[in-house]
């Protein structure tokens, strides 16, 4: 395989994330998670992969957690959240979006589970 760059892993914590780190972890990728709580993350990652602490909702904690990131995989939803879970993860993916775009992520992969009923 070659070699990606750096990685971005958002929703680690999460069904798909949490089966897709250990793989990327096992081709010897240069991972970074992102999580709102890093310290929670923290425990259940490899020695060699990155943690660092970042919202969606948070516009200005973006930058840092994207700084120097090749490819972005986007497997975050907002179900669970008080209010308009559509609303929210809207928000969500245009925060990120635009601080990838700012960031020069040559790559962004998203998945997505909502649907029309």
């Amino acid at each position: 395989m070659a070699d990606p760059g750096r990685i971005l892993l958002t929703g680690a914590t999460g069904y798909v994330g949490g089966r897709l780190l250990p793989l990327l972890e096992r081709r010897d990728c240069h991972v970074r998670c992102m999580a709102r709580r890093a310290e929670y993350l923290q425990r259940r990652v490899g020695a060699n992969t990155e943690v660092v602490s970042a919202d969606v909702l948070d516009a200005a904690s973006l930058p840092a957690a994207l700084a120097d990131v090749d490819v972005a995989f986007y497997l975050i939803h907002s179900m669970g959240t008080k209010g308009s879970f559509e609303s929210q993860d809207r928000v969500a993916a245009e925060n990120f979006a635009r601080a990838a775009r700012q960031a020069r992520v040559r790559r962004m992969i998203y998945l997505g589970g909502l649907g029309a009923d």
